[in-house]
């Protein structure tokens, strides 16, 4: 391993904004977040496969008034987010590191707000659908841990992705699509995102792709 790679590591055992293996709120922040990371009953914000956090921090830059937090289980990726967040004083972003298939393990039913799935990996292998974070294995999850009418936002450049999505969506009887467009940038909505884009949105944007949208919530409990 790099000495790089080690000593961000190291950054991250210390930064605050940072819940990892290793620190003890890790094995405690199940139902907590407010509490225990935050300090303040704020709705709570949660970004999948957030990277180095670009959405994160900079969606925590405009709402002061919410709490967000990055999952991935990358931690030279979270390393930049929460590095920047300890930089700035942003004391409404966080990031956790661990697995999104072990999201149940680190939320408690209803404990999320609001959800972001921002330029996942599309797995365009069929045998690969379970990996899909937008698939009916990752839909069931989020709908334990999101608080009622939470909605759930999907970006993304992959057409097969966004495709596969809205009839997944479209197929259930517990989901109601609220926004839906195959050119986000074109939308009437693209001025609510503040111009805050990911590094791998960027590089979509600049090779010509369009990018894709998708809001939703589910309609039972």
């Amino acid at each position: 391993m790099g000495r790089k790679k080690l000593e961000r590591f190291r950054q991250n055992e210390a930064n605050p904004h940072v819940v990892q293996a290793g620190k003890e709120i890790f094995e405690t922040i199940k139902g907590n977040w407010k509490s225990l990371q935050f300090q303040n009953d704020h709705p709570l914000v949660v970004e999948l496969a957030c990277g180095r956090g670009e959405f994160t921090v900079g969606l925590a830059r405009q709402y002061q008034e919410k709490n967000f937090v990055g999952v991935d289980i990358k931690g030279s990726r979270i390393w930049k987010g929460s590095s920047q967040a300890y930089a700035e004083g942003l004391q409404n972003a966080a990031f956790l590191r661990t697995q999104i298939e072990l999201l149940e393990q680190f939320f408690a039913p209803g404990e999320i707000n609001e959800l972001w799935i921002t330029f996942p990996d599309p797995r365009p292998r069929d045998g690969d659908e379970r990996k899909r974070l937008t698939s009916p294995r990752f839909l069931d999850i989020y709908k334990k841990l999101m608080a009622k009418a939470g909605n759930i936002h999907l970006k993304t450049d992959n057409t097969g992705l966004f495709t596969y999505t809205a009839e997944v969506l479209s197929s259930r009887p517990d989901i109601r699509i609220i926004r839906k467009t195959a050119d986000f940038y074109l939308s009437e909505w693209k001025d609510e995102h503040h111009g805050i884009m990911t590094r791998y949105e960027s590089m979509f944007m600049e090779k010509g792709e369009t990018i894709k949208y998708l809001q939703f919530c589910f309609t039972e409990s």
